[in-house]
C-alpha cells in the first residue's frame, strides 16, 4: 500500500498513518525539496517570485504538511514508536530548514526579485523572506555558519525532550486518595477518578495532574493536606525537585542548554541578547520597549491585586479557620470567597455548559458575526473523540477544522490551535487550496453516558482557540507566506483569540450555549449576573501573574547569564511583580512550555500586548451594539475584512488602524478587566 504521508490530493489518512510511514516519507519529501533548492538556486534560473514559487515552495509545502501531521501525532497521540520514528527523523528535517533559510544562493536570488513584479501580498511575503534570511543566518559564512546550523539542530532537540520530560512527569503521577479524602471533590471528578482505579484493577480513587482532574482538586477539596500533596507533586515535575523515578524527567539542565544556546545564536547575528533577535519580527520595537510596558502595567495593577490578596487573607481568617493559608490553600481559598460573595460556585455553573451545547453556540456566533456556515463533514481521525468540520460562505467551502476536545494519557496538556494546510492559490496547479486547521484543547470527558461538562474558563479557552482557527481559515489571502497566521507579527498573532472570549461574558451570547446536564434548562439570568458581577474577581493577582511570567521570560532573554542558576533571577522577578510567594520548593518553570518548547521565548509578552490590542477592537463592537444586545453586523464584517480576512498580508498595526481608525489605547484593558 502507498505512504498515507506522501498523498496530498486528500486530507491526511490519520487512520492508516503508522510510525513505519515517517523516515521513508521524509527520505523521498527531502529529497525532492533538495533538488528543488538546487533548481532554483542555479545561476540560470529566473529570480521571479511565482518561478521559484512553483519549484521550490511547492516541494518544501509538501515536506512542511507531512512533517506537521506527524508533529501533530507526536502531540496528540503519543506512543514509544511514534516518538522514536519522530525524534529519528527531527534532526534531518531540522537540518533541511535550518539550511534552506540560511542559503546564500537563494538569499541573493530573493534579493534580486524586483519588488514592481509584485502584488501587494507579494511584496510583503518578499519583505519578511529577506528579513528571515538574515535572521536564519544567510549572511554569515565559514565557521559561523556551521556553527549556527548545529545550534539550530542541537535546539530542536532540546525542546523536544523539554516537551517529553514535561508529558512523562505529568503521565507519571497518580495518587489513589480514599473516598474520606475527598470531601467537597465535585461528582463528577470524583467518578472519573473511581473508573479510572477501577480500569486498572485498584481500589479508591486515581488523582492525576492532568488539569481536569488537578483544578477541581485544588479549588473544592476540603483536604488541606490532599491539596498539598498534589500541588506538591504539580510544581516539581520535570524539576531537581522530583523524586524517586520522576527525577529522570528534571529539565534543568535543559534549559541551561537551550539559554545557552540561544544567547550564542544572538552573538552570531550581532545581537547582544536573544531578547533583541526575538522582536525584530514583532510589533514591539525594542526588548526595553516591552519591560517598560510590563513594568507600567503591573504598577497600575498592583494596588487591585494588593486588595485581591487582603480579601483572600480576611476571609480565609474569619470564614475558614486558615489563619496563615498555605499555597495549595489559595485556590481552596478563593474559590469559597467567589461562592461567598457572589453567592455561586464554579460547579453550579459547569451544569449548564455541556460540550454540545457550547459548541452549537460557539457556531452560532460564528455563523451570525462572519456571515458563514459551519457544518459536520467527514475526514480519517486519529482517535474516536475527534469532530471535523468544513466553513461556508455562500455554498462555498472557506476552510475545514478538527476539534480534538478531551484530556487523555499520550495527550500533551494546553490548549493549541495548529494549521495543517494554508490558504494558497497554489502555483503548481493554479488551484485556490483552502485552509485547515487542528483544534486541541484538553477537557473533562463525559461520565455515566452524560455529555462532558465544561467550567466557564473551559468555555473560554474553546473561544480562544477558534479565535486562532479563524485567522487561519477566513484569510482572503492568496499567498502561502502571508496568508491567515502566516506572517502575523507574533505579538499580535493573539489578538482574534482574545477577542472570542469577550463573547463569553455576552447574555445574548451565552443564553444560546446553555443547558443543564439534568434539566436542560438554559443558564438563569440571575446567575448570569452573579457570573458577571465575579468576572474580574482577582483580575488584579491573575494580571500581575501574567507580568511576572512575562517580564522572566524577557529578562532571562536579556539580563541573564546562561551559566548561572535562573532561580535567583526568578526570585528577583518576584519581589518585583508578585503579591504572594510560592514556596522555596516550586519549578513552575520546568514546564513553561511555552518559552522552552513553544516557540514564546523573549515572546510570552505577547498575550499582555495583544489583550490591550484584543480588548480595543472588542470596544468597536461594545460601541455599536444593537438594542436586543446582539452584536452588530457591520462591525463583525468590518472585523472579519480588516483583520482576520488581511493575514498576515501587511502590518497589524495598519490591519488594526484599519478597522479602529486609529492607534491602540490601553483604557480598554483596564475597564474591561475592573482596574480603571
Amino acid at each position: 500500500m502507498s505512504n498515507p504521508l506522501l498523498d496530498f490530493s486528500a486530507l491526511p489518512a490519520f487512520d492508516r498513518i503508522t510510525p513505519s510511514d515517517v523516515a521513508p516519507a521524509l527520505d523521498t519529501l527531502l529529497a525532492r525539496a533538495n533538488q528543488a533548492l538546487e533548481t532554483v538556486t542555479a545561476p540560470q534560473f529566473p529570480a521571479r517570485w511565482s518561478a521559484i514559487a512553483a519549484v521550490l515552495d511547492v516541494a518544501t509545502e509538501q515536506l512542511g504538511r507531512s512533517w506537521g501531521v506527524v508533529s501533530h501525532l507526536n502531540s496528540v497521540a503519543d506512543t514509544p514508536e511514534l516518538r522514536a520514528a519522530y525524534n529519528e527523523a527531527l534532526p534531518r528535517v531540522t537540518e533541511f530548514w535550518t539550511r534552506l533559510g540560511a542559503d546564500e544562493r537563494l538569499y541573493a536570488k530573493y534579493k534580486a526579485i524586483d519588488p514592481a513584479t509584485l502584488n501587494d501580498e507579494q511584496r510583503q511575503a518578499l519583505k519578511n523572506a529577506v528579513r528571515n534570511f538574515v535572521l536564519s543566518g544567510a549572511e554569515l559564512t565559514g565557521a559561523a555558519k556551521e556553527r549556527f546550523a548545529q545550534i539550530q539542530e542541537r535546539q530542536a532537540e532540546l525542546a523536544q525532550k523539554f516537551s517529553e520530560n514535561t508529558l512523562d512527569a505529568t503521565d507519571a503521577y497518580s495518587y489513589y486518595a480514599r473516598a474520606d479524602e475527598l470531601h467537597g471533590v465535585p461528582a463528577d471528578v470524583q467518578q472519573a477518578a473511581l473508573e479510572a482505579a477501577r480500569a486498572e484493577g485498584k481500589d479508591g480513587y486515581k488523582l492525576i495532574l492532568k488539569m481536569p482532574c488537578y483544578l477541581p482538586v485544588m479549588q473544592f477539596a476540603a483536604s488541606s493536606t490532599l491539596r498539598e500533596t498534589l500541588y506538591h507533586a504539580h510544581v516539581t515535575r520535570a524539576s531537581d525537585q522530583s523524586t524517586g523515578d520522576a527525577a529522570q524527567y528534571d529539565n534543568t539542565a535543559l534549559i541551561q542548554q537551550i539559554l545557552a544556546l540561544r544567547q550564542e545564536e544572538a552573538h552570531l547575528l550581532g545581537y547582544a541578547n536573544f531578547g533583541e533577535v526575538s522582536v525584530v519580527p514583532k510589533m514591539a520595537e525594542s526588548a526595553d520597549e516591552v519591560i517598560t510596558f510590563l513594568r507600567d502595567l503591573a504598577t497600575r495593577a498592583r494596588p487591585y491585586a494588593e486588595k485581591d490578596v487582603a480579601d483572600l487573607r480576611a476571609f480565609a481568617a474569619e470564614s475558614l479557620a486558615l489563619p496563615n493559608p498555605q499555597p495549595w490553600d489559595w485556590p481552596y481559598v478563593a474559590e469559597k470567597l467567589k461562592e461567598a460573595r457572589y453567592a455561586f460556585s464554579e460547579q453550579e455553573i459547569k451544569q449548564y455548559f455541556t460540550a454540545p451545547k457550547v459548541l452549537a453556540g460557539l457556531f452560532k456566533i460564528i455563523e451570525t458575526l462572519f456571515e458563514v456556515a459551519i457544518r459536520p463533514d467527514h475526514a480519517p481521525v486519529w482517535h474516536p473523540a475527534v469532530q471535523f468540520y468544513r466553513i461556508e460562505r455562500g455554498g462555498e467551502l472557506v476552510g475545514q477544522f478538527y476539534l480534538d476536545q478531551p484530556a487523555r494519557t499520550g495527550k500533551r496538556g494546553g490548549a493549541w490551535m495548529d494549521d495543517m494546510r494554508t490558504r494558497w492559490l497554489r502555483p503548481d496547479t493554479g488551484v485556490l487550496q483552502t485552509p485547515v486547521a487542528h483544534l486541541v484543547c484538553n477537557f473533562a470527558s463525559g461520565v455515566d453516558g452524560k455529555p462532558a461538562l465544561l467550567t466557564h474558563d473551559d468555555v473560554i479557552t474553546l473561544f480562544h482557540e477558534f479565535g486562532h482557527g479563524l485567522h487561519h481559515m477566513l484569510t482572503q489571502v492568496n499567498e502561502r507566506d502571508v496568508s491567515g497566521i502566516g506572517g502575523v507579527e507574533w505579538d499580535a498573532v493573539e489578538l482574534p483569540s482574545q477577542f472570542m472570549e469577550n463573547f463569553c461574558w455576552e447574555w445574548d451570547v451565552l443564553q444560546h450555549m446553555t443547558a443543564h446536564v439534568e434539566t436542560d434548562e438554559p443558564l438563569p439570568r440571575a446567575l448570569f449576573d452573579k457570573m458577571l458581577a465575579a468576572k474580574n474577581f482577582q483580575s488584579g493577582m491573575q494580571t500581575l501573574r501574567q507580568i511576572e511570567f512575562s517580564l522572566f521570560d524577557m529578562l532571562l532573554h536579556t539580563a541573564h547569564n546562561p551559566a548561572h542558576d535562573f532561580m535567583p533571577l526568578l526570585t528577583q522577578v518576584r519581589d518585583e511583580v508578585a503579591v504572594l510567594q510560592p514556596p522555596a520548593f516550586s519549578r513552575t518553570m520546568h514546564t513553561f512550555s511555552h518559552i522552552f518548547a513553544g516557540g514564546y521565548a523573549a515572546g510570552y509578552y505577547s498575550y499582555k500586548w495583544a489583550e490591550v490590542l484584543s480588548a480595543d477592537a472588542y470596544a468597536a463592537f461594545e460601541e455599536t451594539i444593537g438594542a436586543d444586545g446582539a452584536p452588530n453586523a457591520d462591525t463583525g464584517r468590518r472585523y472579519r475584512q480588516t483583520i482576520l480576512e488581511a493575514g498576515g498580508s501587511r502590518p497589524a498595526m495598519e490591519s488594526f488602524k484599519a478597522f479602529r481608525g486609529r492607534e491602540p489605547s490601553l483604557d480598554a484593558l483596564l475597564r474591561h478587566q475592573g482596574m480603571a
